[in-house]
């Protein structure tokens, strides 16, 4: 997927290695995912990252039938973005490109024990690309979540938008499933 040059600009400013660092260790953080989102133009770009345990129930490799089912499920879910991002009818985005997989990182050896299981963490991570009719500040106000509801064990993502006026940080709950972007554009 093409990054976008705001999106790339801002993660050059923003020193990746140390961002990269933050996230690997809240990663492990159940509940709690990550989401990044750039504007820039008529586009939304987005880039999320969940632990295992959110999305499928579990972060170790899958050891039977019913855990690859769950994690086949989980992807076509993930490949979907309009059913998880509520973004305004106004704006008329659609996507161009969704991509979604589980990755683990027990190659790197930074895995984490839980009591009965092997050393394991994986998590999931999906990319999207919209086009937007109209993005500006009347059409683009808020973003819904209806990811909670798809995703019963996520509490939380950690939101970082990128947009013209700079980047801000937002946290959004599984009660309070929105975010107000008065003020981005």
């Amino acid at each position: 997927m093409k990054i976008l040059s705001l999106l790339t600009v801002v993660a050059v400013i923003a020193a990746p290695s140390f961002a990269e660092d933050v996230r690997q260790a809240k990663s492990h953080e159940h509940g709690v995912g990550q989401l990044d989102i750039a504007f820039e133009g008529t586009k939304i770009s987005m880039e999320l990252h969940a632990p295992g345990a959110d999305i499928v129930g579990f972060e170790y490799a899958p050891k039977s039938e019913a855990d690859l089912e769950k994690i086949d499920a989980a992807i076509a879910k993930l490949a979907k973005p309009l059913d998880l991002v509520g973004l305004p009818v106004g704006a008329g985005c659609t996507v161009l490109e969704a991509t979604a997989e589980l990755e683990g990182d027990d190659e790197h050896g930074e895995g984490h024990k839980e009591v009965g299981e092997e050393e394991s963490h994986t998590e999931f991570h999906a990319e999207y690309l919209f086009e937007c009719a109209e993005l500006n500040a009347v059409t683009l106000t808020e973003i819904t979540f209806p990811y909670f509801g798809t995703f019963p064990n996520a509490i939380e993502l950690e939101l970082q938008v990128i947009s013209e006026k700079g980047a801000t940080a937002f946290e959004v709950e599984r009660d309070a499933p929105s975010v107000n972007l008065s003020g981005l554009f």
